[in-house]
């Protein structure tokens, strides 16, 4: 783990891209903590499993009851992955790229004809937040909170575009692993990666930090709210040690309680998502992983 000292910082994103609820931009204290230099790998998680017994959820069959109306044969466990379509679409469905796939889990990213053969150093991924959550546990860590996990992403760099700086590639170098060609349907993995990537494939930040841009997103601990920013912005005050808000409210889909994923992932490219900039936010339903989202832990000092 590395040290994160703490401090004050603004927290969010004026850029366009990074969308209305990375507004406004507001002034965070946090207290210093330690955090997991790297999202946690297959090789760990495995470890975790074996100790514990763990079933995550994308290897459960989901129950009747939380789906009401499904048809019975829909109900099989799985994950959802990303599916490039095989031509060039548009960017107002991301449906086209994302299929529920029966046998998706940890253990088989892309299905069940997958394996973590020479994957052991790539961050785990279809972990649901409980799954994270209960690692954490375990480990005797926890998840962190938006404004810890956006202050050490930014490793001391306040109001920089990314974890390293204003430019996107300095000298020409990728600083992180993200989607190069045109989205969603041709990578051309000029960043040597066409999907996830070994952890600290790339340079680290100045807290000794990798992947704190790309490669895969991160749980942390905040319901989401679109609007949380604003109501932190407009109590006029310091905000520290915020813990997020105490309800989740998203209004693209006011049904589903979210919470907030950070660093974007292999997917994030300007022309659909650029969210590999610290101040940049995901979501998520917590009941559900992906093969793009992970998480790191936490831990208090003492």
């Amino acid at each position: 783990m590395a040290w994160i000292p703490g401090g004050e910082y603004s927290m969010g994103s004026e850029d366009p891209m990074m969308g209305a609820d990375a507004r406004p931009v507001h002034r965070v204290y946090v207290d210093g903590f330690w955090m997991d230099k790297t999202e946690v790998t297959n090789d760990e998680f495995a470890r975790f499993v074996k100790a514990t017994g763990c079933v995550t959820v994308a290897e459960r069959v989901p129950k009747a009851e939380d789906f009401p109306g499904a048809p019975r044969e829909n109900l099989v466990a799985g994950s959802v992955v990303f599916t490039p379509p095989d031509r060039s679409v548009p960017l107002d469905n991301h449906l086209q790229w994302w299929d529920y796939i029966k046998g998706a889990n940890w253990r088989h990213p892309e299905g069940p004809a997958t394996s973590l053969a020479g994957k052991g150093r790539h961050p785990v991924v279809h972990v649901a937040y409980d799954d994270a959550r209960a690692y954490a546990k375990w480990a005797g860590k926890r998840l962190p909170t938006e404004a810890e996990w956006e202050f050490a992403a930014r490793g001391g760099l306040d109001r920089k575009a990314y974890t390293w700086g204003d430019e996107f590639r300095p000298q020409g170098r990728y600083m992180a692993n993200s989607f190069q060609g045109h989205f969603p349907e041709r990578s051309t993995g000029e960043d040597g990666y066409g999907l996830r990537a070994p952890v600290c494939s790339f340079p680290e930040n100045a807290f000794g930090l990798c992947d704190m841009a790309g490669n895969v997103w991160e749980w942390v601990t905040d319901w989401y709210r679109h609007d949380y920013y604003a109501t932190l912005a407009g109590a006029g005050a310091l905000a520290r040690n915020p813990q997020g808000p105490a309800d989740s409210f998203d209004p693209s889909e006011p049904g589903v309680k979210k919470r907030v994923h950070k660093g974007g992932s292999f997917l994030c490219t300007d022309q659909y998502c650029s969210r590999y900039m610290p101040g940049g936010r995901g979501k998520g339903d917590p009941d559900t992983g992906t093969d793009h989202v992970g998480f790191r832990c936490v831990r208090n000092p003492g």
